[in-house]
């Protein structure tokens, strides 16, 4: 069986559609456990009343991406696991290919399928992921915003999985660890893939099975949310995952070219809160502890 765990924060109609697309069209044996992360607007109750056979989990507070996976694998019963974003679809079984892929190779540790926009369902937003610069601290989606012409579709290792659907087994999460929750969004699974590489697993792209995405339907696009929670994110991941030169290195690239970019341009364009949120990002991704 597979647990599918997935977060909801005031999203309880695209948290209704993926239960249902579920239900219409997935085959393969699976639990479905939603994590409520404390949504303001009374989603945890409303879930539960109206989603029958279904696993609904109230935390008391918002715990973020990470926090509230591992709260919601807790519950899980499961041999393998999925992660999947709340604001996804499925049109097809999609499960036990993901399986067949794990199990294909001992060396497999998170698989993740292809992803396309549900807006435009021939449009690909996941194809893999390329590494990350160590420097720059960024890197690319392979295929994103590529028509879908059956141009990636080779199963193949990728850099790292895709935070919107990724699977994985108990075993291997006993074996590697869970997601650390210094981050609260973005960058968790690239870092969880990082450290599942460490303990000796691959990561793969399973084009034979995708999904639909919503794409940011919990964090807008263009937020000063956004782009704090990106910026604090960034920093944390080079502290936690660099080594010592290629570290202070980052460090340096940050200090002196992208915090005095940043500031010039939200300055120069009166983005107020863009620009206050960029410089508390960067004061909490230099300042929080870290793993």
């Amino acid at each position: 069986m597979v647990s599918l765990i997935t977060i909801n924060y005031n999203g309880y109609k695209d948290t209704c559609e993926l239960v249902n697309s579920l239900r219409q069209f997935e085959d393969y044996p699976y639990e479905i456990i939603i994590v409520d992360n404390a949504s303001p607007n009374g989603d945890g109750p409303l879930l539960k009343a109206s989603l029958s056979g279904v696993t609904v989990i109230c935390s008391d507070k918002n715990l973020g991406f990470s926090g509230g996976n591992n709260l919601g694998y807790k519950y899980a019963k499961g041999e393998h696991i999925l992660f999947i974003n709340n604001d996804m679809i499925i049109t097809g079984p999609f499960l036990k290919t993901l399986v067949n892929r794990l199990q294909t190779n001992e060396h497999i540790g998170l698989v993740s399928p292809k992803i396309k926009y549900e807006h435009h369902p021939d449009i690909i937003q996941y194809a893999g992921y390329t590494a990350i610069n160590s420097i720059r601290i960024s890197n690319h989606l392979i295929g994103v915003n590529q028509k879908d012409r059956g141009q990636y579709d080779q199963a193949t290792p990728t850099a790292y999985a895709h935070g919107a659907c990724m699977l994985t087994s108990r075993a291997i999460i006993e074996k590697a660890g869970m997601m650390t929750n210094i981050y609260f969004l973005f960058y968790e699974e690239i870092d969880w893939s990082i450290q599942l590489k460490r303990a000796g697993y691959e990561i793969w792209y399973e084009p034979e099975a995708y999904v639909l995405h919503k794409e940011s339907m919990t964090i807008k696009r263009g937020t000063p949310q956004r782009l704090y929670y990106l910026t604090r994110s960034r920093i944390l991941f080079t502290r936690r995952n660099s080594t010592f030169f290629i570290k202070i290195a980052a460090i340096l690239y940050q200090l002196f070219i992208v915090i005095p970019k940043n500031i010039l341009l939200y300055s120069v364009h009166g983005q107020k809160d863009m620009l206050r949120s960029f410089i508390k990002g960067s004061y909490h991704g230099f300042r929080n502890k870290i793993e």
